[in-house]
């Protein structure tokens, strides 16, 4: 596991919500929900899985997340985003089956029925209810108390519904108007919230039940309580007016603005924006700056709408933008704008997690480091180690680490010119000679701290080098290691002596950091050095291949295997004429 996801599993809310898992390419390959966002992603990498679960672990690199309001909620949202990415780990929700409504139909004789499909057909919808059967449970109890027609088509006569209370039998009576849109008021007023009344009639009817020891009606109230609230559970991850609707919410803290951007999409959630950035002027100043440069930069498509926290001037926002904005003060509309706050509160808490731990792994680091060792703060650290094999094409490597971190592009490379054979003392004096002289010919800062990659040896010969030649007084260290080719310990002093560090401490994992950066350094430009001089000595012999040619073969082959590998065509692609081509292919052959 890397770092940055040891550092990301540390700090996760303690909140319900939704993870994506993302490979190195950052394609997301899994979608999960969870009711404790901090449980559930750190199961995935502690105890054992199954073989399925194994691979998948394998492959996450990095994952984010999205916090909710509730279970029901992470449940809506995972299948908006597993149907968004079509994840390759998700099996469930890859079709397109959706969560149900409870809808009420706009016709002349109103119907309610349950479906899975919003359309535009001016019918009212409410929903989405992640328990299928509590919504059908919900739709026989209205049905019950709301006698609307239950029929695709009008027959000829009336049919038992009727004749049970539960239809106004249209098909041969005429029925007002009025009458529906009172039924219809108030199976929107119980479907929106006003349910509390029936429920509390039913809790009655069940306490009645269960003291006249009717048992089994009893049940079947409770039941339907149970179905009422698992309906009525407020979603605000889908909305059916099917709006294309943007969504902000910001948090401010510690000089940096998070803005949280939710894409709703024909009435669903199905992707959010994060961006994480320093202000130096009024929050509501900086956010509509942001709020511009989104739709332009980004290249965003503009929606209908857009939902923006109540604190930004709504006239100079809809003037700018050329939408229409909108600040929710009620209902689920203004949830789902405070679930972005909450999210982008949650980013920035996150970030400031993230630095403290950086630096406890880093400026604290060095800090341990430099009272060890008794000098000051080592805030440039420079590494070297040598590579050869039996002193053919041997060179050497040095890496920077600034506070802690690696500095790439001061890292350097050398080829040893002055050594003959296999001589790492003589190496290390060569490189570390033209190292420091050069810095002191263009006056640039000198390190803080210089480690060796070896033991007495190649630190005395640097040592040598530094205080007898040069004149300086750097501090020079040495990295040994044990059999196992770890990091051991590390030497300071002179005489040489072992610093007293705790090895499962800040300090000692940075110095096993620099060491494995610099041996993989060296290796890499070593293995990239021979390779060109075995590339080379190899068609050094062919008549009619020259500097050019060569080139032009190691550009476009990279290795002697790959061209061991080619077709007599394939060097002919590479620009040899044929009779070369076949020569070539005829020495790499034997």
């Amino acid at each position: 596991m890397n770092e940055h996801l040891k550092n990301k599993l540390a700090i996760l809310p303690d909140q319900p919500g939704c993870y994506l898992m993302k490979d190195r390419q950052g394609t997301v390959i899994y979608v999960g929900k969870a009711k404790v966002l901090k449980n559930r992603v750190r199961s995935y990498f502690t105890g054992s899985h199954d073989g399925k679960t194994q691979r998948l672990v394998s492959e996450i690199e990095d994952f984010e997340y999205i916090m909710v309001s509730s279970d029901i909620e992470a449940l809506i949202l995972e299948m908006n985003l597993i149907k968004k990415y079509d994840p390759r780990y998700n099996i469930m929700l890859k079709d397109d089956k959706s969560y149900p409504f409870i809808k009420i139909t706009n016709e002349r004789h109103p119907r309610l029925v349950t479906t899975r499909k919003v359309k535009k057909d001016k019918a009212r919808y409410f929903g989405p209810y992640p328990n299928a059967q509590s919504a059908n449970e919900t739709k026989k109890l209205l049905d019950r108390l709301y006698p609307l027609r239950k029929c695709t088509t009008l027959p000829d006569k009336v049919c038992l519904y009727y004749h049970i209370g539960q239809c106004l039998a249209p098909c041969v009576k005429d029925v007002e108007q009025t009458t529906y849109k009172s039924m219809i008021d108030e199976i929107a007023r119980f479907l929106n919230g006003g349910h509390t009344e029936i429920k509390k009639e039913l809790q009655t009817k069940m306490q009645s039940a269960a003291e006249n020891l009717e048992f089994e009606r009893a049940k079947e109230y409770r039941d339907q309580i149970v179905h009422i609230e698992a309906t009525m559970e407020k979603q605000k991850m889908t909305m059916t007016d099917l709006v294309d609707r943007d969504v902000f919410g910001f948090a401010v803290d510690k000089g940096w603005m998070c803005v949280q951007v939710f894409f709703v999409r024909q009435g669903k959630l199905i992707e959010r924006d994060v961006s994480v950035f320093p202000i130096y002027d009024e929050p509501e100043s900086e956010f509509l700056t942001f709020l511009g440069q989104f739709y332009t930069k980004a290249n965003h498509i503009k929606p209908k709408e857009i939902y923006l926290p109540k604190t930004i001037d709504k006239e100079l926002a809809e003037k700018f933008m050329e939408v229409k904005i909108v600040q929710p003060q009620i209902g689920k509309k203004k949830e789902l704008v405070e679930l972005a706050i909450k999210n982008a509160q949650g980013a920035l808490s996150d970030k400031f997690s993230l630095i403290e731990r950086d630096e406890e792994r880093t400026i604290k680091a060095i800090d341990t480091l430099g009272e060890k060792m008794g000098i000051a703060t080592p805030t440039r650290i420079e590494a070297f180690d040598n590579s050869n094999i039996q002193g053919s094409d041997a060179v050497s490597a040095m890496i920077v680490f600034l506070d802690g971190k690696p500095a790439k592009s001061d890292y350097r490379k050398f080829k040893i010119k002055t050594v003959e054979g296999p001589d790492d003392y003589g190496s290390m004096r060569e490189v570390v000679r033209r190292r420091y002289s050069r810095l002191l010919k263009e006056e640039k800062p000198l390190p803080d701290l210089i480690l060796i990659d070896g033991g007495k040896g190649q630190i005395e010969a640097a040592r040598e080098v530094i205080e007898d030649e040069l004149g300086l007084w750097i501090p020079i260290a040495g990295l040994a290691k044990d059999d196992k080719h770890q990091t051991s310990q590390l030497l300071f002093g002179n005489p040489l002596e072992i610093v007293p560090l705790d090895r499962n401490s800040q300090a000692f994992y940075l110095l096993q950091r620099i060491q494995d950066e610099v041996h993989r350094f060296a290796i890499t430009f070593h293995r990239q050095v021979r390779g060109k001089s075995a590339f080379q000595s190899i068609l050094d012999d062919i008549p009619g291949v020259g500097p050019t040619r060569k080139k032009q073969l190691l550009k476009t082959f990279g290795s002697i295997k790959k061209m061991k590998e080619a077709t007599l065509e394939d060097l002919q692609r590479a620009g040899l004429p044929t009779n070369v081509a076949e020569k070539v292919f005829e020495k790499l052959q034997d």
